[in-house]
């Protein structure tokens, strides 16, 4: 269920600001979205798996508050954002 190294660098390579950025909420959110799609497709598979339902739970609300972090500072990073990981709001 967790990303191998090279989904992460891929994704990070894709949604990096500049040169080692890590850490950029657009990173953060892509990474966060990533694991939140291969969680929900685990959990249609084990509907019983309560444990990792909650983990989901959690990242998503983790997701939230960084995009409303993003939405407050730069509306335009946080609209492109959005564009590029498919995600409505």
């Amino acid at each position: 269920m967790a990303l191998s190294s090279e989904e992460k660098k891929g994704i990070i390579k894709k949604f990096a600001r500049e040169k080692g950025d890590t850490g950029s909420p657009e990173v953060q959110i892509a990474l966060l979205t990533e694991k939140i799609e291969k969680l929900a497709k685990h959990l249609k598979e084990h509907v019983q798996d309560v444990h990792s339902r909650r983990g989901l739970l959690a990242m998503v609300a983790k997701r939230r508050r960084l995009l409303s972090y993003l939405n407050k500072r730069d509306t335009d990073r946080y609209k492109k954002l959005l564009e590029q990981i498919k995600l409505e709001k």
